[in-house]
């Protein structure tokens, strides 16, 4: 996962930054409602807002983007620990809500539960033979495991998070490589290639003049409870 990190306490946020890269998220840091601005037309998959900044608030600046339609998923860090507080923070379009002080873990725990509401619930992903476990950041081929480099999960993982939907290759290289992807203009093909030789050429589309796609899985028929009496 993409994460941008707005956080302008420089001991915490380095240290949240290098935890979640070490747990294999990619981070971009900043320390101002201004640096964001300039980074939020970047795809990302979850904001993590810390709520008082020196130029601003994020709650406020996070409500102006859900009015404009922004759905990225945000998660706001903050010391404030009172009820209305909370409340206030949801209504103003947070995901969740964090209070300072936290450990990292259970930041990363909120994000894979983040992971699987943003995939539609389920901690494993079926597509025909290819079972994806999003929080074990694990995949299988018809039970088996099957390794994968970091690069070529962070694809997979963005797809999957988006199945049934286009993404463009900028957005999928943004999200994979983060603010270096203009640094390796074919590293993208190269991991699809890869993923479809290990996990078959059938679960990757490529739509012409979109992007790629992973098709969302089949939604299994629930049945009726038959009540006797």
């Amino acid at each position: 996962m993409r994460l941008l990190l707005l956080e302008d306490d420089q001991t915490l946020g380095e240290g949240l930054r290098d935890f979640l890269q070490h747990d294999g998220y990619l981070v971009d840091w900043c320390t101002t409602l201004g640096q964001a601005r300039g980074l939020v037309t970047e795809p990302y998959d979850a904001w993590l807002l810390d709520w008082n900044l020196p130029d601003g608030s994020a709650l406020d600046w996070l409500r102006s983007l859900r009015a404009k339609g922004a759905k990225t998923p945000a998660l706001v860090l903050t010391a404030r620990d009172m009820l209305s507080d909370r409340i206030h923070g949801l209504d103003s379009g947070a995901d969740d809500f964090l209070v300072k002080p936290f450990a990292p873990e259970e930041l990363c725990a909120r994000l894979r539960a983040l992971s699987r509401r943003m995939a539609g619930g389920a901690p494993c992903k079926t597509f025909g033979a290819v079972d994806v476990l999003l929080a074990d950041k694990e995949v299988r081929l018809h039970g088996q495991r099957v390794e994968l480099t970091a690069r070529e999960w962070a694809v997979l993982e963005a797809l999957v998070l988006r199945a049934g939907r286009s993404v463009s290759a900028s957005d999928l290289e943004a999200l994979v490589l983060g603010l270096d992807s203009e640094l390796a203009s074919n590293a993208l093909q190269v991991h699809i290639f890869h993923l479809r030789s290990k996990l078959g050429k059938g679960l990757i589309q490529t739509v012409r003049g979109m992007g790629y796609r992973i098709e969302a899985p089949p939604i299994k028929p629930v049945s009726a409870p038959v009540f006797q009496g």
